[in-house]
Parts: C-alpha cells; sequence; structure tokens
C-alpha cells in the first residue's frame, strides 16, 4: 500500500487548484468527523487562542492546506510562482536586499507556508529549515519539488551551520517558528496565553550576524475558489530586545498578530502545546497535553 502513495500524491498534483481545494474541503471534515483527538486539540487550541469564531471555515482550511501540497512540492518551479497573483510587502525583502542583510523568514502554519519559500527561491537563494518526514515515502517527494535555489538544512547542528553561514552570505532563510522543537531545542513561553514548548533558534538567527538580519514574517493567503494566493510580508513590530527568552517571547507575540489576521487558515489542529519526548512539562500543564 505505501508504494501507491507516491503515485497518488503526483496524480494529486496534476489536478486543478480549485478542484484540489474543494477535495480538501471535503478532506478537512472527515478529519474532523473521524478523529477524536484531532477534534479535541483543534477545539482546545482555537478556544485557547479566543478565536472560535473561525472554527467551521478553519476545519475546511486545514484539509486544503494538505491537497495542495502536491501542486507546491511537485510543479514546476514558475507554475507554482504564478500561483501568487498578489504580494503585499516585498517592498521589505528590497530593502534588505539594498543593505546587504540576510532575511530571517518566519511562516507560521497559516494559509499556504509553502509559497513563501517558492517565491522567494524563484529570485534569489534560499535555505530552509527541514524536518524529515516520519513518511519515508514522502521524503523524496519533498525534496524533488525543490528548485535549484531552495535549499534544504536539515534540523541539527549541521543545518543550524548552514542557515548562519547563509545569512553571514546575505541569503535568506526560512523556518517554521511555530514547529515544536525537540527537546533541549526550545523554552516552554506563552503562545495565545498559555506555555508552548517554542524554538528559540529563530531568536538566536536574529542576531546571530553584525548588524543582525532583517526578520520578516510571511504566509500566503489562499483565495476563494482556488483563485491562488495572496503572498504577505511583514516587518515586525519592533525590533527584537532582551535575553534569548524575551526574544523568542515576542516572536510569539508577532505571530498571534499575524494569526489573528487569517484564523481561519491556521493549523489549529497541530498539537503546538504537547510536550517533546525527555523535555519536562510546565508546571501549568495539564495532563492532556
Amino acid at each position: 500500500m505505501p508504494s501507491l502513495f507516491p503515485v497518488v500524491f503526483k496524480a494529486l498534483a496534476r489536478l486543478p487548484l480549485p478542484l484540489l481545494h474543494n477535495l480538501g474541503a471535503l478532506a478537512g471534515w472527515l478529519a474532523w468527523l473521524l478523529s477524536a483527538t484531532y477534534r479535541r486539540n483543534f477545539l482546545r487550541h482555537i478556544e485557547q487562542a479566543g478565536l472560535t469564531q473561525a472554527k467551521t471555515a478553519a476545519i475546511a482550511e486545514a484539509g486544503k492546506a494538505l491537497l495542495e501540497l502536491p501542486k507546491i512540492w511537485l510543479r514546476p518551479q514558475q507554475e507554482v510562482v504564478g500561483r501568487v497573483v498578489r504580494v503585499s510587502g516585498w517592498e521589505l525583502v528590497e530593502d534588505a536586499w539594498r543593505q546587504g542583510r540576510g532575511i530571517l523568514f518566519l511562516t507560521p502554519h497559516l494559509g499556504c507556508f509553502e509559497i513563501a519559500a517558492q517565491y522567494y527561491a524563484a529570485r534569489k537563494p534560499m535555505t530552509v529549515l527541514y524536518r524529515r518526514p516520519k513518511q519515508d515515502w514522502l521524503a523524496p517527494l519533498i525534496e524533488e519539488g525543490r528548485g535549484a535555489n531552495l535549499k534544504l538544512a536539515p534540523a541539527d547542528l549541521s543545518g543550524v551551520r548552514r542557515l548562519l553561514k547563509a545569512l553571514k552570505s546575505g541569503e535568506a532563510v526560512g523556518m517554521l517558528p511555530d514547529q515544536v522543537p525537540g527537546n533541549g531545542e526550545g523554552a516552554w513561553l506563552p503562545f495565545f496565553g498559555r506555555p508552548a514548548y517554542t524554538m528559540t533558534l529563530a531568536a538566536r538567527l536574529a542576531q546571530s550576524v553584525p548588524g543582525g538580519a532583517t526578520v520578516l514574517l510571511a504566509y500566503g493567503e489562499r483565495l476563494h475558489y482556488g483563485a491562488g494566493f495572496h503572498l504577505k510580508l511583514f516587518a515586525l513590530s519592533a525590533p527584537l530586545a532582551g535575553d534569548l527568552a524575551q526574544r523568542a517571547t515576542q516572536l510569539n507575540r508577532e505571530l498571534e498578530t499575524l494569526i489573528r489576521q487569517c484564523p481561519a487558515q491556521y493549523l489549529w489542529g497541530y498539537n503546538r502545546y504537547k510536550v517533546p519526548a525527555g523535555a519536562e512539562p510546565p508546571p501549568e500543564a495539564d495532563a492532556h497535553s
């Protein structure tokens, strides 16, 4: 059966985006109806954020996020980039170029979070932090769907060195800042008012080069009826300041602001508050984390 998955994945990549999004909406509701664990996590997280008004739309959007991935990963880069029909905030990128500064793109599990890296890499080199999927059949497909300018850095010490080298060279790097890191790679910090094990790598990298890197928040808002994506880029509301924990906490607040702009397209079912293997839970953690 696993041998069929790549075939299905490649077949999905050839379907029109509107059809994929329609199928994705159905898949989102099936996941909601069939998985009590998924439903429980989803509800707990969206209620914690106080954004339950987006629940119905978010159930469908989560499925769209899954079903659009084959097209984003496996179609030619120019075709993928062509799905971006509007861009806001690109002047922030051009300003960083003029200054010769490296760019740290932070893209949470919001909207089409793969499209920002593809769009940038169609223009200049970019290195993204990459955690190999648990499904072995999926890894070659993900790696196949990267253009020459989009490099992968494994989520280990060697990968961190690659990210740092890219920033020092004035290039761009990207990561999912709300991805739960492994034990010892994060800290328990507030996210929507509840302690979440938060990666500190982004906060470290932002100030790891002389003058600091340009930190930009980015995501691709999914447009209605498969019409494409609106790539949105934002500067931080204030420069990062304080010690490592304070800077990482500030980044969490920035992510909260971003998610509130488009709550229906955040992956609320992602287990953001889980305790990584070997990590001590926060004192406030409940028994279901």
